[in-house]
């Protein structure tokens, strides 16, 4: 009788939740069967939406019981805080799975070149988010001492990190912020945010729903200049062909053409404004320096080699995520992703690399929100199992699911199991309970491991 089709997924992220879930409907999973691992380096499962959605966002939180009913599934195992390659590297992966999926993602910040990006006073905001997410591997503080600070990016992520800024800590309490993320946010001296863009309001990559957000807090003075609602023709262009971008910059003209309310935090989006250098004094930033932009008929901008002062004490950029590269697999240095074709992981003469493949950010960059990671994942296994009907994967020597723990036991790796998520779930809702919160995110890794009963 033939075996189970026995699949390692590296990431327990949606991506890597997602490509679980397209194995499992597929007729492999009837006949003769799959059984899938999935590895996580974090102790607990869900990647972004836990470490990566802002704590305001319990909608997109909501993904998490879609995400739970997948792997509820029996064929399914989850090992969390094991790391790729440190317990587990490619070769010892291959000897118990007949293919291997990487769905790792992308928690760095991508670089920007100017001058003065390494002051002090200068983050990342990937940086930021993990500190406010209450990530294990991140210091337990941040220095919130700026009362004006500029954001750079427009993005969702730039909207997370100026709204996160903006509101008060009070308002951010009923979500599930650790301790230390309230008594940093409730020190913190931010009066002003200032988020620039270097093109215009039709080019903003801000999701209409996270963009009208802004304006729900009874803090936070949403400021847009009349000037900086401009289009050209490949704008005009742009908002016919795309509805979210016409619905973004239909928000952006209300907000430009209103009277300046009297909420106390002011938070001001700027177009037009390219950054050309954080200006410091003594190490630490003391302001920022930017050159007007225009349109220049495509929807694109060129310099007008004018520039602007902006008084400033903090500066975060928000200009993309990065992945890290992943040991014994191709990389591509200037997209941060692995060479695919079709999910397949491809090395440098052309060829697929056996029984290796990719999925989510790691495969095409961080771009997108968190849904549009199933069709990449459905793509990916799609190809996965037409090498598995052609006998193209390769033969593991040790396919039994019990030598996987045997093999974790002698190096004594401590993991958690989704058994264990079930049990830190419940210690995080008793956590939250007597304030009425629906929980409270323990932060220290070893808390999580002794929760989760690793």
């Amino acid at each position: 009788m033939p075996r189970p089709l026995r699949v390692a997924i590296v990431g327990a992220g949606p991506a890597g939740i997602y490509a679980a879930d397209a194995l499992l409907k597929s007729e492999v999973a009837a006949d003769p069967g799959v059984s899938i691992d999935l590895f996580e380096r974090m102790p607990a499962p869900f990647g972004l939406i836990r470490y990566g959605v802002a704590p305001d966002h319990p909608r997109i939180k909501g993904i998490i019981t879609a995400l739970h009913q997948v792997l509820d599934k029996p064929q399914i195992r989850l090992f969390g805080n094991v790391d790729y390659p440190t317990d587990l590297g490619l070769d010892d992966l291959r000897a118990f799975y007949d293919a291997v999926i990487f769905s790792t993602g992308a928690m760095a910040d991508r670089a920007l070149s100017i001058p003065g990006i390494d002051l002090d006073g200068s983050y990342g905001a990937a940086d930021f988010v993990s500190w406010y997410d209450g990530h294990p591997d991140v210091p337990r503080t941040w220095p919130l001492e700026a009362e004006k600070v500029a954001v750079l990016g427009v993005g969702n992520v730039a909207l997370d990190v100026a709204r996160i800024l903006a509101k008060t800590a009070d308002e951010l309490l009923p979500t599930e912020i650790p301790p230390n993320v309230y008594d940093g946010l409730k020190a913190n001296k931010a009066l002003e945010i200032h988020v620039f863009g270097r093109r215009g309001p039709a080019q903003a990559k801000f999701s209409p729903m996270e963009l009208r957000e802004l304006d729900h807090s009874p803090n936070i003075e949403v400021i847009v200049d009349p000037e900086d609602i401009d289009y050209d023709d490949g704008s005009i262009e742009t908002r016919r062909g795309n509805k979210q971008a016409d619905m973004v910059a239909k928000t952006l003209e209300n907000w430009a053409i209103r009277d300046v309310g009297d909420r106390p935090h002011k938070l001001f989006l700027h177009f037009f404004e390219s950054p050309a250098e954080i200006l410091g004094e003594d190490g630490k930033v003391v302001g920022l320096r930017t050159e007007r932009t225009a349109l220049d008929g495509t929807g694109n901008v060129k310099g007008t080699g004018e520039f602007k002062d902006w008084d400033v004490t903090a500066v975060y950029r928000a200009v993309g995520y990065l992945s890290e590269k992943l040991p014994k697999l191709p990389w591509d240095l200037e997209s941060g992703t692995v060479p695919d074709e079709g999910g397949r992981v491809i090395e440098e003469g052309g060829t697929p690399l056996q029984s290796a493949y990719v999925t989510g950010w790691i495969r095409r960059g961080p771009v997108g929100l968190i849904g549009h990671t199933k069709g990449d994942a459905n793509e990916t296994v799609a190809n996965l199992l037409d090498d598995y009907a052609h006998g193209r994967l390769h033969t593991p020597s040790a396919p039994e699911p019990e030598a996987v723990d045997a093999y974790l036991a002698e190096r004594n790796v401590r993991f958690t199991t989704w058994r264990g998520w079930y049990e830190l779930d419940a210690a995080e809702r008793a956590l939250g309970e007597p304030q009425g919160r629906e929980r409270v995110k323990i932060v220290e890794r070893e808390d999580m491991l002794r929760a989760s009963g690793a």
